[in-house]
């Protein structure tokens, strides 16, 4: 399979299961297979919890703005990728995370926003920056797993100032970049287990290990490490992309960010091929705060070619 099919895998991957997902957020577990229970029968982009069929959440939207900044500014600008979210976030979008929002919307700088925070709140682990790192990690897997990690930590510190959502950002950019090398991400747990910071090491070993199931999950799936456990999971435990994304949905919870991030790794792993048509062609990604602008399926392609043939800067 070719590079940029499992690259815009990911990003279409990632865009199509969040807005499946969306409309199943804070549901219970089964809900998806309970209303669509003949896998292939369509009409799953169904849309509903104020989501129009096909349209992608916050969690594509801000994946979108990152890559955007990476493409414009010819590399890493974290000042200029803030700043976008910050539009973004007074445009009044349909959904924001409230730590996001608050971050977003407290009138720090950029580089001391989300650190207050979490001095003040002392809780940050949401997976807000790991929702939308489909575009980054794309970006930056041919600069190498150094390179990549570093990237994903830089960019999930603007909004989210506790290290665990930093790692598990880390973590998916690495098994986005060893996927597109055409090797197995799962595979890579353990060499990537091991470049995770040490205070974090423990919970993601965790959450990644071959016999955990969601159901053991500590906390609710909102926080990051659940959420990126529960994407391997589904990922490991199906045999192609309909199933992962069906299986992640069944989880329940934060249905479109668990979905999302599932998309992304099984949208490497299977290729773009894998996509069903009849959940790419509804889908479409509104941007507020910039022009009225939607994006869809030739909009994304367009970014995953350009944001695979870029290298890593900043």
């Amino acid at each position: 399979m070719k590079r940029i099919q499992r690259a815009a895998g990911v990003i279409v991957g990632s865009a199509v299961s969040d807005a499946l997902g969306g409309p199943f957020e804070f549901g219970p577990e089964g809900a998806f297979s309970a209303r669509f229970p003949v896998p292939g029968a369509g009409g799953e982009m169904c849309g509903g919890g104020g989501w129009d069929p096909g349209e992608a959440t916050d969690d594509t939207q801000m994946a979108v703005l990152v890559a955007e900044s990476l493409l414009e500014r010819s590399g890493l600008d974290l000042p200029d990728i803030f700043t976008r979210f910050q539009r973004w976030a007074a445009s009044e979008p349909k959904d924001i995370g409230l730590q996001t929002e608050d971050v977003l919307t407290n009138g720090m700088a950029w580089d001391r926003a989300a650190a207050t925070h979490f001095e003040v709140n002392r809780r940050a682990a949401g997976n807000g920056s790991l929702m939308r790192a489909s575009t980054s990690a794309v970006h930056f897997a041919a600069s190498g797993r150094e390179a990549t990690m570093d990237a994903a930590r830089r960019i999930a510190a603007l909004t989210h100032g506790d290290r665990a959502a930093w790692e598990g950002t880390a973590i998916f950019h690495e098994l986005i970049r060893v996927a597109l090398q055409d090797t197995d991400p799962l595979t890579a747990l353990p060499d990537t287990l091991a470049l995770v910071h040490s205070d974090h090491r423990g919970r993601y070993a965790t959450v990644l290990a071959p016999d955990w199931h969601p159901d053991q999950a500590t906390e609710f799936n909102g926080a990051v490490w659940p959420c990126l456990g529960s994407a391997v999971w589904a990922l490991r435990t199906t045999t192609g992309f309909e199933d992962a994304i069906r299986a992640a949905i069944d989880l329940g919870g934060d249905t479109d960010t668990v979905a999302a991030v599932t998309g992304g790794l099984a949208g490497a792993y299977y290729g773009l091929e894998a996509i069903p048509a009849r959940w790419t062609q509804p889908l479409h990604v509104p941007l507020p705060g910039f022009g009225g602008r939607v994006l869809r399926l030739e909009a994304l392609l367009h970014l995953a070619h350009r944001l695979e043939g870029r290298r890593f800067s900043g």
